[in-house]
C-alpha cells in the first residue's frame, strides 16, 4: 500500500512566517495565541502580566521559527517556549519560593471533582504559592518527570515531588474549603 502525504497547510504558513511573511505571522498567532494565553495564565496570575508573557513568548517563537524541525506538533513547541517564559519570568522577579516549609494538612474526603467548573479549578491552583504551583503545572498540566522539572527549576527531584505532594494537600484543603462555603451559603 503507497502511502500519500496529506497537505500540511501549517508547514506552509510556517515556511512563510520563516520569510518574514505578517500575514503568515498575524495567522499562527492567532490560531494559537488564545490556547498560549491560557497556557501563561496557568503559570501567572494577573491577566496582563500573562498576555505580556505571551507577547514575549510570541517574539521569541517568531525569532527561533527556523529552528522548528517539524519533528512532534507545532503546537507543542510554541507551548514549550511560553512554559520556558514564564518560568523566566518568575525566577527573575524572585517570585518562586522552593523552599520545604511546612503546611498542616486536613486528610478529609474531597467531593466530586467533576461538579467544579474549570474557572474556580484554576483559582485554586492560583492560591497556590508560586514554587508550589509552578512544580504542580509542570507535573500535572505540562507532563514534566520530576528530573526534567528538577534540572529547569535548579533544584533537586527530592524538592520537585516534595512540592507537588504539598501542591496536591493544599488544592485537596482549599477544595474542601471552598465546598464547604458553597454549602453554607445555600
Amino acid at each position: 500500500m503507497k502511502i500519500i502525504k496529506l497537505y500540511n497547510p501549517q508547514k506552509s504558513l510556517i515556511t512563510k512566517a520563516i520569510n518574514n511573511n505578517r500575514e503568515a505571522q498575524q495567522h499562527l498567532f492567532e490560531e494559537h495565541s488564545p490556547k498560549m494565553l491560557g497556557v501563561c495564565r496557568q503559570y501567572v496570575k494577573d491577566l496582563h502580566h500573562a498576555e505580556d508573557l505571551l507577547l514575549q513568548g510570541f517574539l521569541k517563537v517568531f525569532t527561533n521559527l527556523h529552528k522548528f524541525k517539524h519533528e512532534g506538533s507545532f503546537e507543542g513547541w510554541i507551548r514549550r517556549i511560553m512554559v520556558n517564559t514564564c518560568i523566566s519570568y518568575l525566577r527573575k522577579k524572585n517570585l518562586v519560593d522552593l523552599s520545604d516549609e511546612e503546611y498542616v494538612f486536613n486528610e478529609a474526603a474531597t467531593d466530586n471533582l467533576e461538579n467544579t467548573s474549570l474557572e474556580d479549578i484554576q483559582k485554586l491552583i492560583d492560591k497556590l504559592p508560586e514554587g508550589y504551583k509552578m512544580v504542580f503545572n509542570l507535573f500535572a498540566i505540562e507532563g514534566y518527570k520530576h528530573s526534567e522539572i528538577a534540572e529547569k527549576l535548579g533544584v533537586s527531584e527530592s524538592t520537585s515531588k516534595s512540592q507537588l505532594f504539598k501542591a496536591r494537600k493544599l488544592l485537596q484543603q482549599n477544595y474542601i474549603k471552598m465546598n464547604r462555603s458553597v454549602h453554607e451559603n445555600k
